[in-house]
């Protein structure tokens, strides 16, 4: 196969796995919204419990039918990555409420650059002028139109640290993971699911408790709601997928700049579904320099030099390989 077919067909299954995170993220977000906001099931950490509970079950029928193969994952990597997952779920839920939403959307927006500084702390990665100033123009366009009102309170900005660092980390972790142990999207899903349902279910009531002053078993479930619920679980298993597909193949600061198109994208369906009351000059000057910073960032990262890893060992003796396709049988949000 010639160079430019292998561009190609990278070129192709990268566009196919985006454009499979972006609808499974924006879609599970617009259900989600339907199920908090008309039907009062508030319980965000049992609901993330009840995704894994149904990505574990679809994993575990994959494997039953030799789709997914037989892969070892230490337990210390494993609980290493469901701590910093699930801090990462509980610090956003804590966040968001503790937090007025212009200062959770710009702790959000800080998710970059501490993503940046993990890859050239730890993978030695340097990046191009032209990719930094990218990448500040995407955040400051996704902060015209997303940052409204700021205020902090101490409690408030512990939350938002932990939620930062937790999510940074599981991001950086999913790649690190796949690259250091040779895991397909679906290995490394497969081993990290079961583990993140049966934590969040047991701790999930609990938290969502705390958060919301209400009890997940007294809750009126009617026919409405449960297949609102059962919807969520089954986005969210494409989300899952996606998620870990996206980071293997672009590295979790990528994720997170491409990310905010999916921002871009609520923001859009919002307007169109639940009222036109948010749209205005503001917003959509901040949607067009976030989409300029975008299609920036995509040029200038991939020129030579752009972004590049001068440390391209790992510590470890397992042979690595590079997720140059849609791995099955060898990454919600944003939020799931």
């Amino acid at each position: 196969m010639s160079t430019a077919t292998k561009g190609d067909r990278k070129a192709t299954l990268d566009a196919a796995s985006w454009m499979f995170n972006v609808v499974t993220s924006v879609g599970i977000i617009i259900v989600n919204k339907a199920l908090m906001a008309n039907y009062g099931f508030t319980f965000a950490t049992t609901l993330t419990g009840l995704h894994f509970i149904t990505t574990t079950f679809l994993t575990s029928i994959l494997k039953g039918m030799g789709y997914i193969q037989s892969t070892q994952l230490p337990i210390s990597d494993l609980i290493k990555f469901v701590l910093f997952a699930n801090f990462s779920i509980v610090g956003m839920n804590v966040s968001l409420m503790w937090n007025s939403v212009g200062f959770y959307q710009i702790a959000k927006l800080s998710m970059i650059p501490v993503s940046c500084l993990l890859e050239v702390v730890f993978d030695d990665v340097r990046y191009s002028r032209d990719t930094k100033l990218s990448i500040c123009l995407v955040l400051l366009g996704v902060g015209v139109c997303t940052v409204t009102d700021v205020s902090v309170n101490v409690k408030g900005l512990i939350a938002a640290v932990v939620a930062v660092w937790s999510t940074a980390l599981q991001q950086y972790y999913v790649h690190f993971l796949q690259r250091k142990y040779s895991l397909g999207s679906f290995n490394l899903l497969g081993h990290t699911a079961p583990a993140q349902a049966a934590s969040l279910l047991l701790a999930g009531p609990f938290v969502d408790y705390w958060l919301t002053n209400k009890r997940v078993d007294a809750f009126n479930y009617g026919l409405a709601s449960i297949l609102f619920i059962i919807l969520s679980c089954s986005i969210a298993v494409g989300v899952n997928l996606s998620q870990f597909i996206c980071i293997g193949r672009f590295t979790a600061v990528t994720f997170q700049v491409l990310g905010h198109m999916k921002t871009i994208l609520v923001l859009i369906l919002g307007f169109i579904f639940f009222g036109k009351e948010g749209l205005n000059i503001q917003v959509v000057v901040g949607m067009l320099i976030a989409i300029v910073g975008m299609i920036w960032y995509g040029n200038a990262s991939s020129q030579p030099g752009g972004k590049e890893r001068r440390n391209h060992s790992l510590p470890t003796t397992t042979k690595t390989q590079e997720y140059s396709a849609v791995p099955v049988s060898s990454e919600p949000d944003e939020e799931a």
